[in-house]
C-alpha cells in the first residue's frame, strides 16, 4: 500500500536535530569565513577546490534546514511563523558566506581560469557565475538585499500562499479549497463548470484588492533588484539563471504566437462536437465523453509504473521508491498549498512531491508529471548539490515526457470513442502547457513594463487582451474570466517562469518523436544520461546530446508540426 502523507524524518528527526544542525552550521559558517574571506586569491588550485567542497557542503545543509521548514508551511499554512523563524536563521549564516562567490569575480581572470580548469564538477557553476559578474554589487549591498529578502518580495510570497490555503470556495452550499474548485471546470456538467467558474470568480473578486496589492509589490521589488543589478529588462535574471539567450526565448514566444491558429482550430471543432452555440472560458475542458472515467490514487500509481517501467525498469523502481518511501503528500487538505510541485531536496535526502489527487483523470497525469521531476532530481545527485539542480528549461523536460509515457500507454488501451476523448485531454493539456505558458509570459511581460502600480481594471484589460489573442473567436471569454490572472502562483514565486513550461514541451514533443521512431537504438540511455547530468551543462550541450540546437529556430517548428499533427488527427 503506497504511503499517502511525507516522512520528513529523512530530512530531520524532530526539530531538536533541525536546531542542532543549524548551530552546527552557524559555527562552520564562521570557521569558513574565517578561514578563506580576503584569501581565495592566494589559494592554489587543489586548496580552491577544498574550499568548494566545503561550502558546497554548508549550503547543502542550510538547503536542508529550508526544505523542512518549507515543506512543514507546504502542508499547512499555520507553519508560516515556523518558516519565517527559519528563513530569518538560515539568512544570517548566508551572510558568512556571501564573500565567496564575490570574491571569486574579483579573482584575476588567469586565477579564475586556473580554478575553473580544476575545478571538475564544479566547472559549468563557475563558468555560469562569471556570467553574473556585472549584476553583482559590492559585499554590504548584497548582505543588505539578502537581509531585506525575507520582508519583502518574500514576505508577499508567503502572504500568497497562506491566504490561498484559506481561502474558501462556495460550491453547492459547501465550502471547498482553490484546488476542488479548478476540479469542477473539468466536470462533463455545463452547469456545475459555470457554477464551478461562478464560484471562482466571486471568491477571487473578494480578495481582488489584496491580490492585486500583492502582484504590484512583487513587480515594484522586482523592478528595484533590476535596476540595482543593471538587468537589461525585467527577464533578464531568468534567461541568465536557465542559461539560455534572449534571442531564444524570442523566437520560442513568437514561432508560438504564429501557430495559435492551432488553437483556434481546436476549440472550433471542440464546440462543434459538444454541438454548442458558443464555447465559454468555463467550457474549454469540457470532456468528450459523457462522464468521466475516474482514477483512484492507488490506480493512478499503478498506471504509472506500469508506463515507466516499460519505459526503463530504472524510472519504475524511483517511482516505486516514491511511493513506498513517503516522498509524496497525495490528498488536499485545509490549509494545504495547492497546486502541486516536486522539491529536489538535496542529493543526500531525496526529493519530496506535493499533491492535491481529487481522483481526476488530469490528476494521474499531474502525478506522472511530478514524478518525472522527481526521477530526474533523484537520477541528478551525484552531481552535487552546486550542479544537479537544472535550469527551469531542462527541468520541465522530464516531467512532460513522464506525462507521454503514461498517454501513449494508456491511449493503446481503449476505443475508438474513448481514444477521440483522450487526444482531446491530450491536446488541452498540451495547450496549457504550451500556449497558455506563452500567453503568460507576454502578460507577464506587459505587466512589468508598466510604469508605476497597475489597477486591478488595469491588470484585467491586459489579461484579456492577452488571452483574446490565443483563442481568437473559437473562445467566449466572459466578465468572469477577467479576474483569473489573480490566482496564477508563478507570477508571484517565480517571475516569467513560464516559458520554461513551454521550452520544455516542445523540446519534449520533439524527443518523444525520437524515441517513437526507432532511429535512435540507444535513445533510453542517452535520455538516463541527460537526466543525471543534471545542472552540470548548459541546455544547449544536453540538447545536443540528441543533435538538436536550441538556438535554431527550425527546432521549435519540430514541436510544433507535432502540436498540428494531433490537431488535425482529432478532427479526422
Amino acid at each position: 500500500m503506497s504511503k499517502t502523507q511525507w516522512n520528513l524524518t529523512t530530512l530531520f528527526a524532530d526539530e531538536s536535530a533541525l536546531k542542532l544542525a543549524l548551530k552546527e552550521s552557524e559555527n562552520r559558517a564562521l570557521s569558513f569565513q574565517t578561514l578563506f574571506k580576503g584569501n581565495l586569491k592566494n589559494l592554489n588550485e587543489e586548496e580552491f577546490l577544498e574550499a568548494m567542497s566545503v561550502y558546497e557542503d554548508l549550503l547543502e545543509v542550510l538547503g536542508q534546514i529550508m526544505t523542512y521548514a518549507f515543506l512543514l508551511f507546504a502542508k499547512d499554512s499555520d507553519n508560516g511563523s515556523f518558516y519565517a523563524k527559519y528563513q530569518n536563521k538560515t539568512t544570517k549564516i548566508y551572510e558568512s558566506l556571501l564573500f565567496f562567490e564575490l570574491e571569486f569575480n574579483k579573482l584575476s581572470k588567469s586565477k579564475q581560469a586556473n580554478f575553473i580548469q580544476y575545478s571538475g564538477k564544479y566547472r559549468f557553476y563557475l563558468e555560469s557565475l562569471k556570467e553574473q559578474k556585472s549584476h553583482q554589487l559590492s559585499f554590504k549591498e548584497e548582505r543588505i538585499m539578502l537581509k531585506k529578502a525575507n520582508s519583502s518580495s518574500r514576505a508577499f510570497s508567503r502572504l500568497f500562499d497562506e491566504h490561498f490555503s484559506q481561502m474558501k470556495f462556495i460550491f453547492k452550499r459547501k465550502k471547498i479549497s482553490l484546488e476542488e474548485v479548478l476540479a469542477h471546470l473539468h466536470d462533463p456538467s455545463k452547469d456545475v463548470r459555470k457554477n464551478a467558474a461562478n464560484s471562482l470568480t466571486k471568491s477571487l473578486k473578494n480578495s481582488e484588492h489584496l491580490l492585486a496589492y500583492i502582484f504590484n509589490m512583487i513587480k515594484e521589488d522586482h523592478k528595484v533588484d533590476c535596476e540595482l543589478r543593471g538587468y537589461k529588462n525585467p527577464e533578464t535574471f531568468r534567461h541568465l539563471d536557465n542559461k539560455i539567450s534572449q534571442k531564444s526565448v524570442d523566437s520560442l514566444v513568437v514561432a508560438t504566437e504564429a501557430r495559435f491558429d492551432l488553437v483556434s482550430k481546436y476549440y472550433h471543432f471542440k464546440k462543434e462536437h459538444l454541438k454548442l452555440d458558443k464555447l465559454y472560458d468555463y467550457d474549454r475542458y469540457a470532456p468528450l465523453e459523457e462522464s468521466e472515467e475516474s482514477f483512484s490514487y492507488e490506480e493512478s500509481c499503478k498506471i504509472v509504473l506500469d508506463s515507466f517501467n516499460e519505459f526503463s525498469p530504472l524510472f519504475g523502481s524511483i517511482a516505486k521508491k516514491a511511493m513506498d518511501e513517503g516522498w509524496i503528500d497525495v490528498y488536499p487538505k485545509d490549509r494545504k498549498r495547492g497546486g502541486a510541485f516536486s522539491h529536489p531536496a538535496t542529493p543526500s535526502t531525496h526529493p519530496y512531491v506535493l499533491l492535491n489527487h481529487t481522483d481526476k483523470r488530469r490528476d494521474l497525469f499531474t502525478l506522472a508529471h511530478e514524478l518525472g521531476h522527481a526521477i530526474h532530481q533523484y537520477l541528478a545527485k551525484d552531481m552535487g548539490y552546486l550542479s544537479s539542480d537544472t535550469p527551469l528549461t531542462t527541468a520541465e523536460t522530464a516531467s512532460v515526457f513522464a506525462e507521454m509515457l503514461v498517454f501513449d500507454s494508456m491511449i493503446k488501451k481503449v476505443d475508438k470513442k474513448d481514444k477521440t476523448a483522450m487526444l482531446a485531454s491530450k491536446i488541452e493539456d498540451i495547450f496549457a502547457t504550451l500556449y497558455r505558458q506563452i500567453n503568460f509570459t507576454t502578460f507577464e511581460r506587459r505587466v512589468h513594463g508598466h510604469e508605476g502600480e497597475l489597477s486591478i481594471e488595469q491588470f484585467s484589460k491586459i489579461w484579456m487582451e492577452e488571452s483574446s489573442k490565443m483563442f481568437d473567436s473559437s473562445v467566449t471569454l466572459t466578465d468572469d474570466y477577467k479576474i483569473w490572472w489573480s490566482y496564477i502562483p508563478h507570477f508571484i514565486h517565480s517571475p516569467f517562469y513560464c516559458y520554461a513550461y513551454s521550452y520544455g514541451q516542445l523540446l519534449v514533443l520533439a524527443l518523444y518523436g525520437l524515441y517513437k521512431d526507432g532511429k535512435c537504438k540507444d535513445f533510453v540511455e542517452l535520455y538516463i544520461e541527460f537526466l543525471r547530468l543534471g545542472g552540470s551543462k548548459s541546455p544547449k550541450e544536453l540538447v545536443a546530446l540528441f543533435g538538436f540546437d536550441i538556438e535554431d529556430v527550425k527546432f521549435w517548428e519540430i514541436g510544433l508540426a507535432q502540436v498540428e499533427r494531433l490537431v488535425d488527427s482529432i478532427r479526422e
